[in-house]
């Protein structure tokens, strides 16, 4: 997904040292299209395609975009490596919507992956696979990612769920994405779903978190002062020759100006459906709180970097259960009281946005676990990681129960 970005007279572009295509005279002020209306959500899911008998991750993104019937619950999209699917659902008024999308997109791609010898699987890392086995789509965009990054992008095998809140205002944009950083590591703890990494149970519920780490321009983002700020500081970094637009920011959220939104870029992939769409439940309420505190002028809390990006180690290291600091105070409390408390705040959000149903499946990943904990229980039943991806798959299908 690309940004608009305003070129002066199409001058002709050039591969910059780091790798990405700029032009001289570029002048990199991003347009927006923060208007409204506020609230709308848009969530993109990045699958596993799997052989269906082995289990092991299956080079296949061509056959199924090619046997895949684009309809209007949504997109079906090719990602970094063959072996990966994104679907995206349209602009929806609501999770309910969601909801209806989410369910709709993963049972049209686990049909026509079943036509192919395929299967469908939602975790954050596969247990077993190889990223050397894997390989890139033939995308200018991404081979030019590996050409400019190199190992640190071939070794991205991982899968994450974003979720797309909309907003009407540029600098509101600004503040609630500044204000979700301190929620990022209550987020990342929620929906942990990848402790298995190349055959190895890491000890980590989230070991997603560190190999993404390995990317530049990611994990907690800096703080910008308002919409002017962030533009200014885009614009040096695409003039720079670093970037070639907004996109290429990968931060655990971020504006998102091309479409009009904040993106929430932290979770880990969900197993179940209703998981996807209880954690877009929760942040469109935090959205909305953090919206409401800049419509009443209010000031956000600054917090010291280094606990934000603490509080994430330790959530991608212990889950649910575990501590976070409870910023701005210097105590810790149990993630999952800290949890508890969040979601009880957010119920009234839930009930004015209409997701008080959705909202609720948060509570079954506080009471049951979230995927990595249920990964955890399958694996040491019998120590098979393709017992676990058939589980991963088996629970990756919307009818199945919870």
């Amino acid at each position: 997904m690309r940004g608009q970005i305003i070129r002066r007279g199409g001058t002709p572009t050039a591969v910059t040292a780091s790798g990405f295509r700029t032009a001289r005279g570029y002048d990199a002020r991003v347009e927006h299209q923060f208007t409204g209306p506020a609230y709308t959500l848009g969530v993109e899911e990045e699958l596993m395609i799997l052989d269906a008998e082995t289990f092991e991750l299956s080079n296949s993104i061509e056959t199924m975009l090619e046997a895949v019937v684009q309809d209007s619950d949504g997109e079906v999209k090719p990602e970094l490596m063959e072996s990966v699917l994104e679907v995206a659902t349209w602009p929806c008024k609501d999770t309910a919507e969601v909801a209806r999308q989410l369910t709709a997109l993963r049972s049209q791609v686990q049909a026509t992956a079943a036509e192919h010898g395929l299967a469908i699987g939602s975790a954050g890392t596969h247990p077993f696979a190889m990223w050397e086995d894997q390989r890139i789509v033939a995308r200018p965009r991404y081979r030019d990612l590996v050409a400019a990054l190199r190992f640190v992008a071939r070794q991205e095998l991982i899968f994450g769920t974003h979720v797309h809140v909309g907003i009407d205002d540029p600098d509101k944009a600004v503040h609630v994405a500044n204000g979700m950083r301190v929620h990022i590591p209550l987020l990342v703890a929620l929906s942990a779903n990848s402790p298995f990494w190349r055959a190895d149970a890491t000890g980590l519920l989230s070991t997603r978190m560190p190999i993404f780490r390995a990317f530049p321009r990611v994990g907690i983002p800096p703080r910008y002062d308002d919409w002017e700020d962030y533009a200014r500081r885009v614009q040096f970094m695409v003039e720079s020759g670093v970037i070639e637009d907004y996109t290429y920011l990968w931060y655990d959220v971020r504006p998102h100006p091309n479409f009009g939104t904040v993106e929430v870029r932290a979770l880990d992939a969900q197993t179940r459906v209703e998981h996807s769409v209880g954690l877009a439940a929760l942040i469109q309420a935090l959205v909305k709180e953090l919206s409401e505190h800049f419509d009443a002028g209010t000031e956000l809390s600054r917090y010291p970097y280094e606990m934000l990006d603490e509080n994430k180690w330790l959530a991608a290291r212990h889950g649910l259960d575990g501590e976070l600091v409870d910023l701005p105070k210097d105590e810790r409390v149990e993630t999952k009281r800290l949890a508890r408390r969040v979601l009880d705040r957010m119920r009234e959000h839930a009930e004015d946005l209409g997701s008080t149903d959705e909202l609720g499946h948060v509570e079954d990943l506080l009471r049951r676990g979230n995927g990595a904990t249920r990964q955890v229980v399958v694996y040491e039943a019998n120590h098979d990681f393709r017992e676990v991806v058939s589980e991963i798959v088996d629970k990756t299908s919307p009818t199945a129960a919870l």
